[in-house]
């Protein structure tokens, strides 16, 4: 029996958005664990486990190979979306890495991304350029979750093309930046992982305000841009009952 595969706690969330008899391709699959870990569990999954380099498609392969699992997984060398045809995955996955490059991986080859019914992302930060993303090509978030693993807190997104559902997000526009910034989902639930990441964000964006109004020249639309996200995060930790700090 082969040995079971172990992921972190971030990568089993994304795993439990995959469906049963998943059919995906994982983007910038380093080892091929989540790729592993899905068809080892489901004998009815497929997977393409995407790499940009040779050294980590060798072990990807590796992985694969040990676990016996070549006629599940197939692992491919090249950038992004490009190892893809149109219509070839049903789901794509792409997980460890910045939201501007995953954003960027999506639009280099929307039409490959278009193609599939479900992405996806996690991003590391930036979670607002993965959303978006979505908003704008006709993905609908269907689900959010955060997760603080080992002192880092991750994001995970979940959007689906062509669903019944209504978007997420407010038809006031200042409402909906607010939600693009701290997530809609993510919103409502306020987690502790939620709470620790935007109580952090929240002091970064005030020393960045405060830096800024140091300089010589000073940038005032920057930081009135600034002032509003640091008041919407305000907001959600402070006036909502999570929080009793007042601002």
């Amino acid at each position: 029996m082969n040995q079971h595969i172990s992921l972190s706690n971030r990568l089993k969330i994304v795993a439990d958005y995959l469906p049963e008899g998943a059919n995906f391709a994982d983007i910038g699959s380093d080892h091929a664990y989540l790729p592993a870990y899905v068809c080892q569990r489901d004998q009815t999954a497929r997977a393409i486990a995407g790499e940009v380099n040779q050294g980590p498609l060798d072990s990807a392969k590796k992985t694969i190979q040990f676990h016996q699992l070549e006629e599940q997984i197939d692992a491919r060398l090249g950038n992004g979306l490009a190892i893809l045809k149109e219509y070839e995955v049903k789901q794509i996955v792409i997980a460890g890495m910045g939201g501007s490059l995953i954003t960027s991986i999506l639009e280099n080859k929307t039409t490959v991304a278009k193609s599939a019914d479900r992405i996806i992302a996690q991003p590391n930060v930036d979670a607002r350029e993965v959303r978006k993303w979505f908003d704008h090509n006709g993905f609908i978030l269907i689900a959010e979750e955060i997760v603080d693993e080992q002192g880092h807190i991750y994001e995970v997104l979940v959007a689906d093309r062509n669903v019944n559902v209504s978007s997420p997000y407010s038809d006031n526009e200042q409402k909906k930046r607010k939600q693009l910034l701290l997530g809609p989902y993510l919103i409502k639930e306020k987690n502790a992982s939620f709470i620790k990441k935007w109580t952090q964000e929240k002091e970064n964006i005030e020393r960045i305000i405060s830096q800024m109004q140091q300089a010589k020249q000073i940038n005032h639309e920057k930081i009135s841009d600034f002032q509003i996200e640091l008041h919407w995060i305000k907001e959600e930790l402070y006036h909502e009952g999570t929080n009793e700090e007042t601002c």
